[in-house]
């Protein structure tokens, strides 16, 4: 396993914020930029409201005829139009980035007006977007009037004291005015009400952004349910790029497993042919010197077989289909250079494919520690949590592993991820290492 365990001590913070989150939040960047997102959310709703409207009522008006099916195919595609445009806006406002759904036509479809149309009203990807044009109109109306009431009235309130004198110099009021019966009001111009004003707007400016962060929450979760591809296109998605890592990884193991056996097993074996053929000549011409050969040649048939088994070991060791995790894994652990503490807690056996990446996975993780943690004690903890099998090895050495590209850990991270598993590394620099995995049951 090649992960190297990292000596980088580039690992301190400098600086910080010297402010709470709390009172920096109305200055920051994201403030005003979800802000002026939910501020555009109306212009473009009322553009795509009416779009969306209009071409429907016309298209479904129009269905008697024949006009109504292109009408309608090309209010999708107008949809989807919306569709660049809004996951645009939410990238550059709101740093929120949602992958566009597949096209229409795949290629290998038959193409032309008629297929195009028929896929088109037929896509699923191309309803939803019409159907956030329809949404987004009702929700932009209540975000524009929220973000302008609370944002606007709370930095005025907030600068009262500073541009009050306006108030008495251009009329013939004396300060800002809350209430008025005709003949009698009520004016905030004293220095308490000065003061109490400013204090009720910076409770407004300090409450706003995170009002602000809400609804532009609820705008993200519009942009990826609406206008990204869909759950089972994603899935669909992630079992093909799964499929690919198992492919690859399978075809990884035949060429070790045939490197292994041309370069150790077969290559003695070879050796040994030659060196049994040379005693047969020699046995009546100098039965002294055959006989010394044919111990050799034993000597060679007991180190081919051991590497046969520790081949055999590493295909699938027999200790892990007769007896299980536990004594697999304390047979590996017995073959570490570091003392390793043994913890299995399973009622149950998992499906033998899941034992069999949990026991490689643990064995691949000790590797690591023998060759690159220069640690001096190690653990390794197995057990079941409701659906999932947990694995974590801990050592305490000098840290600094990572699951950056290239590494070994990087590859066992894919490894779990295309059975549905999780790997999950905590190694600052200087150690303890922990590295926690978490494959499905599957029993």
């Amino acid at each position: 396993m090649a992960t190297a365990y990292g000596s980088d001590p580039h690992s301190a913070e400098l600086g910080g914020h010297r402010l709470p989150a709390g009172l920096r939040a109305p200055f920051e960047a994201r403030t005003w930029r979800e802000l002026c997102h939910l501020l555009l959310n109306l212009p473009i709703a009322l553009l795509t409201f009416t779009y969306a409207i209009v071409m429907f009522s016309l298209g479904v008006g129009l269905l008697v005829t024949f006009l109504g099916v292109p009408i309608l195919a090309l209010t999708l595609l107008g949809a989807r139009g919306l569709g660049v445009v809004e996951r645009g806006r939410a990238r550059l406002l709101l740093r929120h980035d949602v992958a566009a759904p597949a096209p229409v036509l795949r290629p290998g479809d038959k193409h032309g007006a008629f297929a195009w149309m028929g896929a088109m009203l037929k896509n699923g990807d191309s309803w939803r977007q019409l159907l956030y044009a329809v949404l987004l109109f009702p929700w932009s109306l209540f975000t524009f009037v929220i973000s302008v009431v609370v944002t606007v009235n709370g930095w005025v309130l907030l600068t009262y004291p500073l541009w009050h004198w306006t108030i008495p110099r251009y009329s013939d009021q004396p300060g800002m005015q809350l209430w008025s019966d005709g003949d009698n009001g009520f004016y905030l111009d004293t220095a308490f009400e000065l003061a109490f004003t400013s204090a009720v707007g910076a409770a407004f400016v300090l409450t706003s952004p995170w009002m602000i962060r809400g609804m532009a929450f609820v705008d993200r979760l519009m942009v990826s349910g609406l206008l990204g591809p869909s759950q089972l296109a994603s899935r669909v998605t992630e079992l093909e790029s799964d499929r690919g890592v198992v492919v690859d990884t399978a075809a990884a193991d035949l060429r070790r497993i045939e490197r292994d056996l041309h370069d150790g097993a077969q290559a003695r074996l070879v050796a040994l042919a030659m060196d049994l053929g040379l005693a047969k000549e020699k046995l009546t011409e100098d039965p002294e010197a055959a006989a010394k050969m044919v111990d050799e040649a034993h000597g060679e048939v007991k180190i081919a077989l051991q590497e046969l088994r520790d081949l055999a070991r590493g295909i699938h060791p027999a200790i892990l289909t007769d007896r299980g995790l536990g004594p697999a894994l304390s047979a590996l652990a017995a073959r570490c250079t570091v003392p390793v503490k043994v913890l299995v807690d399973l009622t149950a056996r998992p499906a033998p494919a899941i034992e069999g990446i949990a026991y490689f996975t643990v064995s691949e993780l000790l590797q690591n520690i023998s060759k690159h943690s220069q640690a001096r004690t190690a653990g390794v903890d197995v057990w079941r949590a409701d659906t999932r099998l947990m694995l974590q090895v801990t050592d305490d050495g000098k840290g600094g592993a990572d699951t950056s590209a290239g590494s070994g850990l990087a590859g066992l991270a894919e490894r779990l991820d295309a059975v549905d598993g999780l790997l999950v590394v905590d190694s600052p620099v200087g150690g303890p290492t922990t590295v926690t995995a978490e494959l499905p049951w599957r029993g």
